[in-house]
């Protein structure tokens, strides 16, 4: 009996298993997978104009520290802080009555020098005729003959004399050497001054145009050397030398400067080299001392690459690659070289080319070799 009962639950096992294995859903084919949809650019070669952003200072373009030549004290002084001021225009004015009455006396001392020459001549003269004829003695006109030169020389030293006098009277009115804006007076009328103090009476500053100094480190100096090389770069432009600036605000400057020249010494401590901007200043706006920002004009790149900074990415070892498109409709990838930033956009010096389709979009779903699907049929240009 028991028997019969463990192969009646047998069969039963068997017929539960085929009904339950029988009745389940069958296994359908998965639908092949859709390629992935990306974003791209067409690229195209275009002219790329190349800037570095600089800070630097101005500077006015003439300066004078009005300091006095002779000793004395200051009578008045003419002039009102913070004004403009004229070449040949009088600042201050020194007591002129020592240098007055040294003039006059030198003065004297010349014209008693020539009264004396004439009677020293005639002697001279006289007594060259009188030893040709022995009517006197050799030494006798030898006599005459030197006092003669000494009445010359007298004359020569009192001429000297008086114009030295002159030109220290000439002193005792501080006239301004150049036309410009005067600064603050560190004296008033009564100071007692020396000549050629160190301390300054007062500035006079040119500020149109001013100067804007930049510093320019000389690894920028070796990468543009570098760059000369490239047959792609050019610096001929009848703008090159133009330079905009940029006020402390971050303003534009309403004119633009032209840079003169290149310092040709390197700061030892800073590792760089000065460059010299011309800014013209008609409303005085710029103060010498003020910083402002330069965009200097470096060169042109005639068909340069520009790829959207979206589109390059960087391996584990930090080298650039992009993903492209290539002519299968697979994604691939190109080492590529890099510049630098332009706005949102990178340069490309190597790696890319025109015509080329570079992703922007999807780059995580895609591997090197897989077909892709182009969302953006109409492609917008990197420029």
């Amino acid at each position: 009996m028991q028997e019969s009962y463990f192969k009646q639950y047998v069969v039963l096992f068997i017929v539960a298993v085929f009904l339950v294995t029988g009745c389940g859903p069958r296994k359908t084919e998965a639908p092949p997978a859709k390629p992935p949809e990306v974003g791209v650019v067409n690229l195209e070669a275009q002219r790329v104009v190349l800037t570095t952003e600089l800070p630097g200072r101005t500077a006015a373009f003439r300066v004078a520290d009005i300091r006095p030549q002779v000793n004395g004290l200051i009578l008045k002084r003419v002039f009102e802080e913070g004004s403009d001021v004229k070449v040949g225009d009088l600042l201050y004015e020194i007591d002129p009555a020592q240098y007055q009455a040294a003039y006059d006396a030198a003065k004297a001392a010349v014209a008693l020098a020539e009264a004396n020459l004439p009677a020293a001549r005639s002697r001279e003269e006289r007594f060259k005729d009188l030893a040709a004829s022995h009517a006197v003695g050799q030494q006798d006109y030898d006599d005459a003959l030197a006092a003669l030169k000494r009445a010359e020389a007298q004359l020569e030293s009192s001429k000297a004399a008086l114009e030295s006098a002159q030109i220290n009277l000439s002193y005792t009115p501080i006239k301004s050497p150049i036309s410009g804006r005067i600064g603050r007076s560190s004296v008033t009328e009564g100071a007692l001054v020396t000549a050629y103090q160190p301390v300054a009476l007062t500035t006079v500053q040119q500020l149109d145009p001013v100067y804007v100094d930049v510093p320019q480190a000389t690894a920028e100096l070796l990468r543009l050397q570098r760059r000369m090389n490239d047959a792609r770069f050019s610096q001929k432009s009848k703008d090159h030398n133009k330079v905009v600036i940029l006020m402390e605000d971050g303003n534009r400057y309403s004119q633009e400067g032209s840079l003169e020249f290149r310092d040709v010494t390197v700061n030892p401590t800073t590792g760089s080299v000065i460059l010299r901007i011309v800014v013209p200043n008609p409303d005085g706006v710029l103060l010498p001392g003020m910083f402002v920002r330069a965009i200097i004009k470096e060169g042109v790149i005639e068909d340069g690459i520009l790829v959207p900074q979206s589109g390059i990415s960087r391996d584990q070892k930090g080298n650039a690659f992009a993903w492209i498109v290539d002519e299968n409709g697979k994604a691939a990838t190109k080492m590529v070289q890099l510049d630098r930033a332009i706005g949102d956009k990178w340069l490309v010096s190597s790696g890319l080319s025109h015509g080329q389709r570079v992703i922007v979009e999807g780059t995580q779903r895609i591997r090197p070799g897989v077909p892709v699907t182009i969302a953006n049929k109409s492609a917008n240009k990197a420029d």
